[in-house]
C-alpha cells in the first residue's frame, strides 16, 4: 500500500481545527508557551467541528432502541445514521456489519471471540499488542518481522502455505504502524490470504486517522479503528466487515441489546433469541455520543478532502525527516527502509541520550509532547533497537537514570490539526538539547523521568 501519486499533486490542505489548539503550558525556565501536541499516534486531538457538533446534540441525548420518546427516537436515529456514515467512510460492502466497540482493543478482541473453534491465527511479531494479544484461545503463529514489503507477503504465503490441517485462518496485519509509521502493503497480504484460503483483518487505528481505508478496494474482510486516534473523543471503536462469523458466535456480551427474545422454560432455564444484527454485540447502553463523534469525524475528514489532508501530512513527514538527518546523533528507527512510504508516525533514538529524559526535556523546556517507551509493540520496537528479547524494558520509561542508555524509544506522531510551528519547535529543539544538551536537571520519580525541583543544570 502506497499513498496514492493523485493525493500528493492535489492542493495541500490547511491544518483543521482542533481542540487545544490555544492552550499554554507552563516551562521549567519560566514562562509559558502554547502547547505542542506532537503525539497523535496515541490521542489525536478532538476536531473542533468533532465537539460543535456534539455540543449541538447533548441537549437532545436520550436513550436508544427501545425508547417511545421524541429523544429516544431521535437518539436512535442519530446512532443508527452514524453507522451508516462510518460504512460510507469505510466503502463496506452491501451485506458488511458495522459494529460498535470501546476501541481497536476491544474490536480486535471481539472478533478473536467469534472466530472459529479450529481457526488458525496469522500475525506477524511487529503488530501493537492490540492485534498481537487477543487470539488466546486459537492456534497462533507469529510471523518475524519482514525488512521489506515484498517479504511480508512472501513470509505469509509461506506460512500459509503450509498450514496444517487446512481449515479456517486468519491474517491480522497493521495498516500502518504504530511505531514507524511505515505503510503495510495491505491489498498484496489480503490477495495472499485469500490465495491459500484465509480471511484477513486489518488493524486501521493508525491508518484511518491519516489515509482513506477501503474495505472493498483493498479487499480485506474486516477493519477495526479507534475514536480516539480518528480525531473522535468519548471512547468509542469500530469493527467493520463480514457478518457470518460474526453473526454464528455466541455474543460478545451476554444482556439487553443483544438480545430478542428472553423466556424462560418449563423446567426453570432460559431460553434466548439472540438478534443476528450489529446488535448482537453491542449488549448494554451504547456510548451513543461516542458513537455519534466518529460520524462527525469521519464527514468532517471527507468534507475537508482526504487527499489534501494526505499531502500536507506528507510534506511535514519531509520536513521531520530531513530535519532529524541533519542531527548525526539521532537514528530513525525504520523496518523498510528510508524510501517506504508512511504517515506521520516517526520514532527515533538519540546516542547519549535516555529516552525518557530526552522526551521529558523536550516538554518541560520547549512544551512539546511526545511519547518515550516501547509503545505497546515490545517485540518490535526490540528488533529495531536491536535488543535481546528478553532485555527489560516496558511501555512507559525505564528504570534507567537520565543519561544511561534505555532500551526505548522516542516517538513523534502529527496528523490533520498540527500547524507548521509545532514541527518547526520540535525540529530546534531537537538540534539544541543534542547540541547543548538540557538546561534543568532531571531525576526518575515512580518509573518516570521529570524535572528536578532543584536548580537548572550548569551548561
Amino acid at each position: 500500500m502506497s499513498v496514492p501519486t493523485a493525493a500528493l499533486e492535489s492542493s495541500v490542505c490547511a491544518p483543521l481545527p482542533v481542540l487545544g489548539q490555544n492552550v499554554t503550558v507552563p516551562l521549567v525556565t519560566g514562562g509559558e508557551v502554547t502547547y505542542a501536541a506532537l503525539d497523535y499516534a496515541a490521542s489525536a486531538p478532538a476536531l473542533q467541528r468533532v465537539w460543535d457538533d456534539v455540543a449541538a446534540y447533548a441537549p437532545y441525548y436520550g436513550s436508544v432502541h427501545r425508547g417511545a420518546g421524541y429523544l429516544s427516537q431521535l437518539s436512535t436515529d442519530l446512532f443508527e445514521n452514524s453507522r451508516r456514515t462510518v460504512a460510507e467512510f469505510l466503502g463496506c460492502r452491501a451485506d458488511d456489519q458495522v459494529v460498535f466497540t470501546r476501541s481497536t482493543t476491544d474490536s480486535l478482541n471481539l472478533l478473536a471471540a467469534a472466530i472459529p473453534a479450529d481457526c488458525q491465527v496469522f500475525v506477524y511479531e511487529t503488530e501493537h499488542h492490540a492485534s498481537l494479544l487477543p487470539w488466546r484461545d486459537a492456534q497462533v503463529t507469529y510471523l518475524n518481522a519482514p525488512r521489506t514489503p515484498a517479504q511480508a507477503v512472501e513470509s505469509l504465503e509461506r506460512a500459509l502455505a503450509g498450514r496444517d490441517p487446512y481449515g479456517p485462518a486468519l491474517v491480522c496485519v497493521t495498516g500502518a504502524s504504530n511505531v514507524t509509521g511505515e505503510l503495510w502493503p495491505v491489498r498484496e497480504l489480503a490477495a495472499a490470504a485469500h490465495a491459500h484460503g484465509a480471511r484477513i483483518v486489518l488493524d486501521a487505528a493508525q491508518l484511518a486517522p491519516h489515509h482513506p481505508v477501503d474495505i472493498a478496494e483493498l479487499d480485506v474482510d474486516w477493519v477495526a479503528f479507534s475514536g480516539h486516534k480518528l480525531y473522535a473523543p468519548f471512547g468509542s471503536g469500530v469493527l467493520a466487515g463480514r457478518a457470518d462469523w460474526l453473526q454464528a458466535a455466541e455474543p460478545y456480551l451476554a444482556g439487553g441489546g443483544a438480545s430478542r427474545k428472553v423466556a424462560r422454560r418449563a423446567d426453570g432455564g432460559v431460553d434466548v433469541d439472540w438478534h443476528t444484527t450489529a446488535a448482537r454485540h453491542e449488549a448494554g447502553s451504547p456510548n451513543v455520543i461516542g458513537v455519534y463523534s466518529i460520524a462527525s469525524a469521519c464527514k468532517a475528514l471527507t468534507e475537508a478532502g482526504f487527499e489534501g489532508l494526505v499531502a500536507r501530512e506528507q510534506e511535514l513527514v519531509g520536513r521531520v525527516r530531513e530535519g532529524l538527518a541533519e542531527v548525526p546523533e539521532v537514528r530513525v528507527l525504520s523496518l523498510f527502509g528510508d524510501d517506504a512510504p508512511r504517515v506521520g508516525v516517526i520514532s527515533f533514538v538519540v546516542r547519549g541520550w535516555n529516552s525518557s529524559h530526552f522526551a521529558a526535556a523536550l516538554s518541560a523546556e520547549y512544551g512539546i509532547g511526545v511519547r518515550d517507551g516501547l509503545f505497546c509493540a515490545h517485540p518490535l520496537v526490540r528488533t529495531l533497537l536491536g535488543s535481546d528479547p528478553q532485555d527489560p524494558g516496558e511501555c512507559g520509561a525505564p528504570e534507567a537514570e537520565p543519561g544511561e542508555r534505555s532500551l526505548n524509544a522516542i516517538r513523534v506522531s502529527f496528523g490533520a490539526g498540527t500547524p507548521d510551528e509545532h514541527i518547526d519547535r520540535f525540529l530546534r529543539a531537537v538540534t539544541e538539547l543534542v547540541r547543548e544538551g538540557a538546561r534543568w536537571n532531571y531525576r526518575t520519580e515512580d518509573g518516570r523521568c521529570v524535572p528536578d525541583r532543584g536548580e537548572a543544570a550548569q551548561v
